[in-house]
């Protein structure tokens, strides 16, 4: 239905009471058994309901739409109040309201639960909004202390949010060149602090973030070219090693073959695209990569070690691809010897079938040749060539 529609339904009782029927209450009539309802109905207003994670664990319930069509980013810094519950109603933290000071942080930094950031990141300036949000993205497993009241284990949370204010960052199309060098040298460094702690995914969010900072060469003039390749290519670099803790091992082939493209030489590149394609078992591929990372430097140890492993995964699909042809001309001799097989008994079957149409041919003759005027075998016999 949309808004202010209106509609009259015929329901069916397997849709309705059924055979038990209702029971009369709070001055209503009772319902009797497999009644068919006739139910009169408008739609006022709806509330529109956004799975924010896209696995339906933090839903996101508009109650008043914002202004315009901008939203908070990553990395913009927000302003909000909310009141956050618990699923039986209780309070367990209130910002904004009665004195208490609004709360400000910046999106995806990790200030808050993983669920109210998501959440905040969609949101429009003078958004108001319920987020459900499931302990996976709350609190976890653990009890948690708040101001007005302990969060239990594995607790569902709500938040009524309103979106106050927020300043996004500056795009890369808003800066100067300096600025985007620089900015791009503060996210690769953000990169760099995130990686070491094990947080792969946000860590290769802020190496992708660098390189578009720095991604259009004609902007920059010669002395910043230097610079600007190298802070490229090195956030590359690392994306690819992100990817591949993460196991997106053609993420890593796509990342270090970027950077390929401008240092063929780049022993990194070539060692980790070697590690992905060992992962994706292109042996061949792998084997070439570390061929060429050896005959640049030829004692580096952390593509030898990788050479070391490679050996077996080689010989060991050598043994698989083996059985594998061996099976296959085992199966295509076997059809060649039936094919055959059946060749030899279908021309015994042809010989047989000609032998006896000669036999009877032959009969057939000797009847005739009894049969016939003396002077007509005569005839036959010279005339013919």
């Amino acid at each position: 239905m949309t808004r202010g529609e209106k509609a009259n339904l015929m329901v069916q009782p397997l849709y309705a009471f059924g055979e038990q029927g209702k029971d009369a209450e709070d001055g209503f009539p009772a319902i009797p058994s497999n009644a068919v309802l006739s139910i009169d109905l408008e739609l006022l207003s709806f509330k529109p309901v956004a799975d924010v994670t896209g696995d339906a664990k933090v839903l996101k319930k508009i109650l008043k739409e914002g202004e315009g069509t901008i939203t908070a980013n990553e990395g913009a810094a927000v302003t909000v109040r909310y009141t956050a519950r618990m699923g039986d109603g209780t309070t367990f933290e209130r910002k904004g309201f009665d004195g208490v000071g609004t709360l400000e942080f910046l999106i995806d930094e990790e200030q808050v639960i993983p669920g109210l950031d998501r959440a905040a990141a969609t949101m429009k300036k003078g958004e108001l909004c319920i987020v459900t949000i499931n302990p996976e993205y709350g609190f976890g497993s653990v009890e948690v202390k708040r101001d007005l009241a302990v969060v239990p284990p594995s607790s569902t949370v709500f938040y009524e949010v309103e979106m106050l204010d927020f300043i996004k960052e500056k795009a890369p199309w808003e800066m100067n060149n300096t600025e985007k060098i620089e900015a791009a040298g503060k996210k690769k460094e953000e990169g760099n602090i995130l990686f070491k702690s094990g947080k792969y995914q946000r860590a290769a969010k802020r190496y992708e973030k660098a390189a578009d900072y720095i991604s259009e060469d004609f902007t920059f003039g010669d002395d910043e070219q230097k610079l600007v390749k190298a802070l490229r290519v090195s956030c590359w670099l690392n994306h690819a090693a992100c990817c591949l803790k993460l196991n997106d091992f053609q993420g890593a082939i796509k990342l270090c073959s970027k950077v390929l493209d401008v240092e063929f030489h780049n022993v990194k590149a070539l060692y980790r695209r070697a590690q992905a394609y060992m992962e994706t078992e292109d042996l061949y591929l792998a084997e070439l990569d570390i061929k060429k990372a050896l005959e640049i430097d030829p004692e580096n140890r952390d593509v030898k070690k990788v050479q070391k492993t490679l050996k077996p995964l080689q010989a060991e699909s050598n043994k698989r691809d083996a059985k594998l042809y061996t099976n296959i001309f085992a199966h295509m001799w076997k059809d060649d010897t039936v094919v055959a097989k059946r060749l030899k008994v279908e021309r015994v079957e042809d010989e047989e079938r000609n032998e006896e149409v000669m036999a009877k041919d032959m009969e057939d003759g000797a009847v005739g040749f009894s049969s016939a005027p003396a002077n007509e075998i005569a005839m036959d016999s010279c005339t013919s060539p």
